[in-house]
């Protein structure tokens, strides 16, 4: 196993020592809000003496502890180096209320919005997008990471056509092996085996679970559906949920019997045989079985959605007989001849 981990408890440690004081406005310009969540916002800035624009991760310092907000620097500064990380940019310092760095910027907007505008994702930009996605979360994985909040709000656009984005906000990553609460929240990318967290009392022991990569594959896969349909599968991933109980009796029926037998959910009955597949290995409601990230990369090039796969089966046909026809003439040479004697 890689000693990133390590190394970045002990980077926490000497950052910790050479944290600086700063007064925002003496040398940034703060442009406009870029996002803000639970942890606080991101604003777009332009540094006053250089002139270069970048993102300011603003921390409360009431709710954050000194701990978790290097622990996310350092893991930007110094483990995002994939081109589809964002990385932070090697400035960070405190105010009287606020823990800050600094890091790559977004210009064009993250994911989110592309997914709900009118014209949506295309079925070749998500495969584009996925792509990049896979091997950037791959890298963190290799370095014994595992990021634990994938959605569309927290990857980022280079472009506005998402020819390159990025994947940020590394506040829950955490290193693989780590035990952590198991916390259920409303969302389809929360994973099925926190279940049981749903309806702890406050009376029950907590339920803890062990930080695993399934946790990252389970999310690429409610993204590529996202992408592709423009909403979620399912409300939540419980059985009390009827779309996710529909997906369920599919995925244990193709379990069964062959897939092409099977009639598919509702849900996916725009999505095509090969990226069914894919989402039946992603989104395998056992964590031990869902693949690594990368498995994704084997699923590009081919069609996404059905009606993409009926067009390649037609043109496959057309293409079939054709052929056909060309043999019961006499094949090629026979057809270069009487194209001959046409131009004669």
């Amino acid at each position: 196993m890689t000693t990133a981990p390590g190394e970045l408890d002990e980077l926490c440690f000497l950052t910790a020592q050479s944290m600086t004081s700063l007064v925002t406005s003496e040398h940034f310009k703060l442009i406009k809000k870029l996002g803000e969540g639970s942890y606080g916002k991101v604003m777009l800035a332009v540094h006053q003496r250089r002139g270069t624009p970048m993102a300011l991760k603003f921390f409360p310092r009431r709710s954050t502890t000194l701990q978790a907000f290097l622990r996310e620097y350092n893991l930007s500064v110094c483990f995002c180096t994939h081109p589809s990380l964002t990385r932070a940019l090697g400035i960070f310092y405190s105010t009287p209320s606020h823990y800050v760095f600094a890091q790559e910027a977004g210009l064009y907007g993250d994911l989110y919005n592309v997914i709900v505008s009118e014209a949506g994702v295309s079925e070749h930009c998500t495969q584009r997008v996925m792509s990049q996605l896979s091997s950037a979360v791959s890298h963190l994985h290799s370095l014994g990471f595992v990021h634990r909040d994938i959605k569309p709000e927290n990857i980022f656009l280079c472009d506005r056509s998402c020819h390159w984005v990025k994947l940020g906000d590394f506040g829950l990553a955490r290193p693989q092996g780590t035990e952590v609460r198991a916390v259920w929240y409303n969302s389809p990318f929360c994973v099925p085996e926190v279940e049981p967290a749903k309806t702890l009392s406050e009376t029950e022991d907590d339920i803890w679970m062990t930080v695993e990569p399934s946790l990252d594959t389970w999310a690429l896969g409610i993204l590529i559906y996202c992408l592709l349909t423009s909403c979620f599968p399912w409300e939540e991933s419980t059985s009390d949920d009827p779309s996710y109980c529909k997906y369920i009796d599919w995925f244990n029926r193709v379990g069964q019997r062959d897939a092409g037998e099977v009639g598919v959910a509702d849900q996916f009955d725009s999505l095509s045989s090969l990226v069914l597949e894919l989402l039946r290995k992603l989104l395998n409601p056992e964590p031990r079985l869902r693949p690594r990230p990368d498995e994704i990369l084997s699923y590009l090039g081919g069609a996404w959605l059905l009606k993409t796969e009926k067009e390649e089966k037609r043109r496959e046909e057309e293409a079939r007989v054709e052929a056909k026809k060309m043999v019961d003439r006499g094949g090629v040479e026979k057809e270069k001849e009487i194209l001959g004697r046409r131009e004669r």
